[in-house]
């Protein structure tokens, strides 16, 4: 039984029970809470539902714990139920309730887990999207990895993700790149708010072997030219980092192509059809102090030019018009004014602020002994995708960029990352997959049977821990894809790897000398594939790796 069902199965009795004594059934909470107390000694389960409901119904927090705890005593399931404190109940599950956990995932396999909570939600999911004017540095590579993860996660509950980069290939940025290469093209310094580092002169490079001829012909041909071929060789090598790295695009969006199209300007002439824009001081302004922004934007400036929020306005519309029913933007640190702006924007079209969501994640640092580690020889100023993928490898990059919530600045210590010691955390989950690969494999070189095996026959206190820690695994993947937080999952497998090497130092799963196999080694073998499967499937939400050898 997991807590899911245990919850379910409280509020039932807890009907029941306020029926029997003709109490109001609507004092009782939507969502019933379960938690597995610290103390293994005060139960398998433990709940609130008396101390939050009491007060409503008008009795005493005991005395309704003290009725459902009686009511529990009788159920399937439960083998124990006892009042604790002012009106905590504390529960035990029966042997065959617990079995239940594990029958459950050795049949849904994969799929355990997983829910449809989000089924048939159309999500655009948009993040890293770096501009094109230089390589992936480290707080797009946090966003890389974080990004496909909760797209990972949201799709195991049902939703239709799309993930989407929106090319930033429009605007001044992209002008000073192109004469930044063409600086280096000709061996010129770089220019005041260019861009430098080795990687430009590699581009510029491409770009003249593309077209030989290009330097000779007149400068606003040759910067065209350079924009145009410059920010095409960037997004190659952005995309093939990215699709290295084990995070693939379902779309890229250009900015300069929704200008190009008309889209822009259509989507703004929408907005002032509907009276969605004002007009004042020359310039055309988005209403967007009334969404929570700290001021109101300007959408048309009094020059006649588009702000950059127009080209938001259009790709916004653009998302909704191919079906996205939300929009998540996972943006970085310096981009709070953002959440308001693009709410407003939503509204602007009618739609409810609601179906925008904006996603801030903090910045990322490097150390090693203690000290920050020195910038990209390649980049020059900034740390790569690349250079953290050299450093330790891609489980381990993914792994940690996820492992903590986006709301913390990250300090990542390339020492830790790089041990194969139980002191990295990735290592330690990983490791367990594999001790428990080998594990199955010693087992079927031993002719042990994993044929049908008798779960109620686990009722060793760390079975019990292990199989209750799998059965948390369906309530974590819903939290992480509710609360867009896939850290949580990270931290599930290193509390599930931790419950597996507890459960292996003290509980024999494999006969030794000459004994032969017998019913509870088949029933630990069947413990030991459910945890495997729980193993692999959150590493794989992850985008990491399950090794079976290490």
């Amino acid at each position: 039984m997991t807590p899911a069902a245990l919850a379910d199965l409280l509020h039932a009795v807890a009907v029941d029970v306020l029926t029997e004594r003709g109490l109001d059934t609507s004092a009782l909470p939507d969502e019933v809470t379960i938690e597995r107390p610290r103390n293994p000694e005060h139960g398998d389960y433990a709940t609130n539902l008396a101390m939050r409901s009491a007060k409503k119904a008008g009795v005493k927090p005991a005395d309704l714990a003290g009725w459902l705890a009686e009511k529990l005593e009788g159920t399937d399931g439960v083998a124990a139920a006892e009042v604790a404190g002012p009106g905590f109940l504390n529960l035990r599950l029966a042997a065959d309730a617990q079995a239940g956990i594990v029958a459950e995932i050795l049949e849904r396999g994969a799929g355990y887990g997983h829910g449809d909570a989000l089924t048939g939600q159309a999500i655009n999911l948009e993040f890293v999207s770096a501009n094109p004017t230089g390589p992936i540095h480290l707080g797009g590579t946090r966003w890389a990895a974080v990004g496909d993860a909760l797209g990972r996660v949201l799709e195991a509950q049902g939703a239709a993700v799309t993930r989407e980069y929106y090319v930033n290939d429009a605007g001044a940025q992209i002008d000073r790149f192109a004469e930044s290469l063409i600086a280096a093209a000709q061996g010129r310094p770089v220019p005041e708010n260019g861009y430098g580092g080795a990687y430009v002169a590699e581009v510029a490079g491409r770009v003249v072997e593309t077209e030989p001829g290009l330097l000779e012909q007149p400068e606003d041909q040759q910067l065209q030219a350079f924009k145009r071929l410059g920010v095409a060789v960037m997004l190659d090598e952005m995309r093939t980092s990215l699709e290295s790295f084990g995070t693939h695009f379902d779309v890229w969006s250009s900015e300069a192509a929704l200008h190009a199209s008309g889209a822009v300007e259509d989507s703004v002439q929408k907005l002032k059809d509907d009276d969605a824009l004002y007009f004042a001081d020359g310039a055309w302004w988005l209403r967007s102090t009334e969404h929570g922004d700290d001021k109101d934007r300007v959408v048309i400036k009094s020059d006649g030019r588009p702000a950059y929020i127009a080209g938001d306005i259009a790709y916004y519309r653009d998302k909704r018009a191919r079906g996205a029913d939300l929009a998540i933007y996972m943006l970085g640190a310096d981009h709070h004014g953002y959440i308001h702006r693009l709410k407003a924007v939503a509204a602007a079209f009618g739609d409810d602020p609601a179906r925008v969501e904006v996603l801030i994640g903090q910045l990322v640092n490097l150390l090693r002994d203690g000290e920050p580690v020195k910038m990209s020889k390649r980049a020059g100023t900034i740390i790569t995708l690349e250079d953290l993928v050299d450093a330790v490898g891609v489980d381990a990059a993914r792994y940690t960029l996820t492992r903590s919530s986006v709301d913390q600045v990250l300090d990542i210590d390339l020492d830790l990352i790089s041990r194969r010691t139980n002191e990295n955390p990735v290592f330690y989950v990983q490791y367990a997959h594999a001790r428990l690969s080998a594990l199955l494999r010693n087992a079927a070189d031993l002719g042990v049977s994993r044929t049908d095996p008798d779960l109620a026959l686990l009722v060793e206190p760390r079975e019990g821990d292990l199989i209750r820690t799998l059965g948390e695994f369906p309530r974590v993947l819903t939290s992480a894809a509710a609360l867009r937080e896939p850290h949580r999952v990270a931290r599930f497998l290193e509390e599930l790897a931790g419950a597996y090497h507890r459960f292996y130092d003290t509980c024999r799963v494999l006969p030794q000398g000459d004994e032969e196999p017998g019913p509870l080694h088949t029933a630990r073998l069947g413990l030991c594939e459910a945890a495997r499967t729980v193993l692999a499937s959150g590493l794989g939400l992850l985008g990491v790796s399950a090794p079976e050898r290490m």
